[in-house]
């Protein structure tokens, strides 16, 4: 289904933004629902289920922060994420300096947390039981650790030395926190350490001349804006501002060396990418310029490039349960891809006679029945 995503000509999203569109996210309890923010503080609410049944339809947006909403962020927002256990509740926060935690239902704050600088990214870890800390990156140096629970945001793990692009929670273990920064590091993280830091990622993998051996470790040659474990936490995929995409073995903190070519990134911001779920083999969907590149997560592949905005994707977001994507645009569009059915071959025509370039390798049959063998 991932090798056949195409822009679906029957499957409109509502257009509501009237200006580019910078983060999606699609809420895990049902899948149903998806929130997304754009570069004038609204936040839109959709309902991604074709409840007419009817093949062509268009996702309608349910309710919206809009600029005259008395809560709505003053400037663009970043960040929009779901409360992972269910939808009563999402967050969002903004380059103007606050994180808001929305109750769904009123579309009020139930709760704003206030900061010195523009917030690039944050994130609620989609596993933990027993914390309920929001990470937020900033345009200080200092990762914030907000604690739902308390309303209190004292909590903050130092290491960087210029802002925090990216911020994401390991779907493997709940304390463990991965940074991504404009000061070329992606630093690992235990939240329940005084010291924190557990590692610093290393480009070379330690490997360097003796010469730099006194220089702390980088991840990339550039400002790292991009941040996302693959789905089992096993690994971490990072993009930098060098067009460099890394894999890195999160428990080892060891660089892979997997190639992706030149992944072309200019975001002077966080880029929010996103990677498949429960494929063989899995894929990393990243916005390239005004396409999304799909690339093989372990071979560094470029499968396709999905070409339908007019402009600079921001970002997007899976629908795991049927590989559907969804990406946002500054052209203030939000886009379905959704995998093309095959064509059905006529009766009088068997499968066997067709040529077999016309079979996409992710269709064929790989079970044998007894009846070809005889």
């Amino acid at each position: 289904r991932v090798l056949s995503l195409e822009l679906n000509k029957d499957r409109d999203v509502e257009r509501i933004h009237g200006s580019g569109i910078n983060t999606l996210d699609i809420e895990p309890v049902e899948g149903r629902y998806m929130l997304s923010g754009g570069s004038d503080g609204v936040i839109v609410l959709y309902d991604l289920e074709n409840l007419s049944r009817k093949p062509s339809y268009t996702c309608k947006a349910l309710c919206s922060v809009g600029r005259s909403h008395p809560d709505v962020h003053r400037f663009s927002v970043e960040t929009v994420q779901w409360y992972p256990h269910d939808t009563g509740m999402f967050t969002s926060s903004s380059f103007d300096k606050t994180l808001k935690i929305w109750d769904t239902n009123t579309l009020q704050p139930a709760d704003v947390f206030h900061f010195e600088g523009t917030i690039y990214s944050h994130h609620m870890s989609p596993v933990a039981t027993k914390h309920c800390l929001i990470a937020v990156g900033t345009k200080n140096p200092k990762v914030h650790l907000c604690d739902l629970k308390s309303g209190s945001c004292s909590h903050i793990l130092q290491g960087h030395r210029q802002e925090v692009l990216a911020v994401s929670w390991s779907p493997r273990h709940e304390y463990v926190l991965a940074t991504a920064s404009a000061d070329s590091r992606v630093k690992l993280w235990d939240v329940r350490r005084a010291s924190a830091c557990l590692s610093t990622l290393d480009q070379h993998n330690g490997e360097k001349s003796k010469a730099s051996s006194e220089a702390e470790n980088t991840s990339h040659n550039g400002r790292v804006n991009g941040l996302c474990y693959t789905n089992d936490g096993l690994h971490l995929l990072t993009i930098g501002t060098d067009d460099r995409m890394r894999l890195w073995n999160s428990s080892t903190g060891e660089n892979t060396l997997v190639n992706y070519g030149k992944v072309c990134n200019e975001s002077r911001k966080g880029l929010k990418f996103t990677v498949s779920c429960g494929c063989n083999p899995e894929f990393a969907f990243v916005p390239y310029g005004s396409t999304i590149a799909v690339y093989t997560i372990f071979t560094g592949e470029l499968i396709t490039m999905l070409r339908g905005h007019y402009s600079t994707v921001n970002c997007c977001v899976l629908q795991p349960n049927f590989q559907e994507l969804y990406s946002g645009s500054k052209d203030c569009n939000i886009l379905a891809w959704v995998p093309a059915l095959r064509e059905p071959v006529p009766d009088d025509i068997s499968e066997k006679s067709l040529p077999q370039q016309h079979l996409n390798p992710a269709y064929e049959d790989a079970w044998s029945s007894s009846d070809d063998e005889g």
